[in-house]
């Protein structure tokens, strides 16, 4: 077990960087997703509650980025608001627009359960401060799972949102099976602890988990032809959608480079 970026052999710190990069990416990204629906929730008290839950995500990529930072020693600010779209590495479920909330559900449910699987995991990594933030975020990541889960009952229980809801997922299920893309490097990270568990081992263990709840709701799993979609690109694809957003969330930053914000 390590304690010290610097105790980490160099193929490590380099895999280990690509890891919490994606893992990072995918928080901010959602993040800033969701943030837009403060004020046009479909209710005054999910605005407060997505709000919330925007501001976990983002605050979960700072202290990602933060660890980011002492792996490449670039600033944590200049890895959130300094790159060009396509150099951001978050899943391909994130591309897609905010669109509407039967939409937004399902996103942030397969996002949320996916993550569930990967914090359990990372929360035995071998590099302690891995660990240790993983831990603290799944206590925070709990409350999210169970708002969304609530959620996604609550539509599936309705015929139209059910409707919108399974065509959703329909739209969503290739881009999600992307947060288990392969980390460049990941053989070195499970031979060293630092990642427990390969990304396929992974993924099967939320498709496990997943399937047989929607199911029972009456709502659409993977396909066969998602889950033979090469997930080579998944942290690589960007869209026009996704470049509207990075265009909205670095404008601030922009104005003025070197800042701290």
């Amino acid at each position: 077990m390590s304690d010290n970026a610097a105790e980490l052999s160099a193929p490590t710190r380099d895999a280990l960087a690509q890891l919490l990069l994606g893992i990072a990416d995918d928080e901010f990204v959602i993040g800033f997703w969701d943030s837009e629906w403060t004020g046009i929730a479909p209710m005054l008290e999910e605005d407060v509650a997505t709000s919330s839950i925007s501001q976990d995500e983002i605050g979960h990529a700072r202290a990602l980025y933060e660890m980011l930072s002492e792996l490449t020693g670039q600033e944590a600010d200049e890895i959130a608001f300094g790159r060009a779209p396509d150099a951001y590495r978050h899943a391909a479920l994130m591309n897609h627009a905010r669109t509407d909330w039967a939409f937004t559900i399902a996103r942030r449910y397969l996002y949320e359960t996916a993550d569930a699987v990967r914090l359990e995991a990372l929360a035995r990594s071998s590099y302690e401060p891995l660990a240790q933030l993983t831990t603290k975020m799944r206590r925070e990541e709990r409350y999210h799972l169970m708002h969304l889960d609530a959620w996604l009952r609550r539509l599936a229980a309705d015929a139209d949102a059910s409707s919108r809801l399974a065509s959703a997922l329909r739209t969503l299920w290739s881009d999600a099976l992307a947060i288990f893309s392969p980390v460049p490097g990941e053989e070195v990270l499970v031979r060293g602890g630092e990642l427990p568990e390969p990304m396929d081992s992974l993924r099967a263990r939320w498709l496990d988990q997943v399937s047989p709840v929607l199911a029972d709701l009456g709502l659409p799993g993977p396909t066969p032809d998602d889950l033979a979609a090469s997930a080579e690109d998944g942290r690589t694809r960007r869209t026009d959608d996704f470049r509207w957003l990075h265009g909205e969330f670095t404008m601030v930053a922009a104005a003025e480079r070197g800042a701290t914000w």
